[in-house]
């Protein structure tokens, strides 16, 4: 069976449809099960956590960032090597986040970053890009389709098996529901292209129509792809109950990214609990990264080893 998504206006919409998403309904209206859907990962065997730091939480000492090179204070600027040598010298896996890469990079570039790191002995956890899929179709939409596409061939020069991709938010010419359609019919492109070259689409809890569990979930479904999951941020649920949601999407999770601090709603910004996170991914029985995304105000350079032993300890 081809992988290719339809492609012809006429052809999306019968593809939108055979997933309960005419265009005269909606994905969580009728709070229907989408047909087809996938099941939550089923693994063997025991959960196992695997450390990994992202390039994200140094993202100020970068030289490059989103295509443009950026003003380092206080230290000399990394390259993406430099990053690779600091998780090295942890012990950590590397999640090499797409940000922090040289404007319009160049293969032999990518060889000699997958080269070292082999050298230095760290693996690839994945990469992360900034994404939107929720665009009405047109130009836009293609450009980050194409995005999308360059990654994943970057992602399988490097030997990432991995990529972290946003939803995105509606745009304000259409509802949320028409987003989330949106979302689950772009989704559904990339995921073909991915998996003809064995590469793990994680949709991240990051805001916009996925600031809720339950959207997520019933995107992650809707899509119908064995290398399509949840890159778990522990951080990134803003609800009432954050860790109940958290452990609502483990099942579905291919990556998972810890953060240091909670943000429940109503409620004053807590530290994030390292055990009850660890509990909730070993009762999905998940097996994968944990990977630490620092973001809290301290120096990352004194922070990072720090929540890398609490991690090291609480996965023990």
């Amino acid at each position: 069976m081809s992988t290719q998504p339809p492609t012809s206006p006429a052809s999306r919409r019968g593809f939108l449809s055979t997933l309960g998403l005419g265009l005269g309904g909606g994905l969580l209206a009728t709070g229907a099960t989408p047909a087809p859907a996938i099941e939550p990962i089923k693994r063997t065997g025991k959960p196992r956590l695997q450390l990994g730091l992202a390039a994200y939480s140094f993202r100020q000492y970068f030289h490059w960032m989103r295509d443009k090179e950026q003003k380092v204070e206080g230290r000399e600027a990394w390259e993406m090597h430099d990053f690779v040598d600091y998780c090295a010298d942890l012990g950590v896996g590397a999640e090499i986040t797409s940000y922090f890469f040289p404007k319009d990079v160049e293969q032999d570039w990518l060889l000699d970053l997958k080269r070292h790191a082999y050298l230095r002995g760290v693996p690839f956890t994945g990469t992360a890009i900034g994404n939107s899929f929720t665009l009405p179709q047109g130009e836009k939409l293609d450009e980050q389709v194409a995005y999308t596409n360059l990654w994943i061939e970057h992602a399988l020069l490097l030997g990432a098996p991995h990529i972290r991709v946003f939803a995105g938010a509606p745009d304000k010419s259409i509802t949320q529901e028409q987003a989330i359609k949106n979302c689950i019919e772009t989704l559904s492109q990339v995921a073909g292209f991915a998996a003809e070259r064995g590469i793990f689409l994680g949709l991240e809890n990051h805001g916009g129509i996925v600031a809720e569990a339950d959207p997520l979930i019933e995107i992650v479904r809707a899509v119908d792809s064995p290398w399509v999951g949840i890159n778990l941020d522990s951080g990134n649920f803003h609800t009432a109950d954050p860790y109940g949601d958290l452990a609502k999407i483990a099942p579905y999770a291919v990556n998972v990214q810890l953060k240091c601090e909670m943000n429940p709603k109503g409620k004053p910004t807590e530290p994030m609990d390292i055990a009850r996170i660890v509990g909730i991914l070993r009762d999905a029985g998940y097996q994968g990264w944990f990977t630490l995304e620092y973001e809290a105000k301290e120096d990352p350079f004194a922070a990072v080893p720090q929540w890398i032993e609490k991690m090291r300890a609480a996965i023990a």
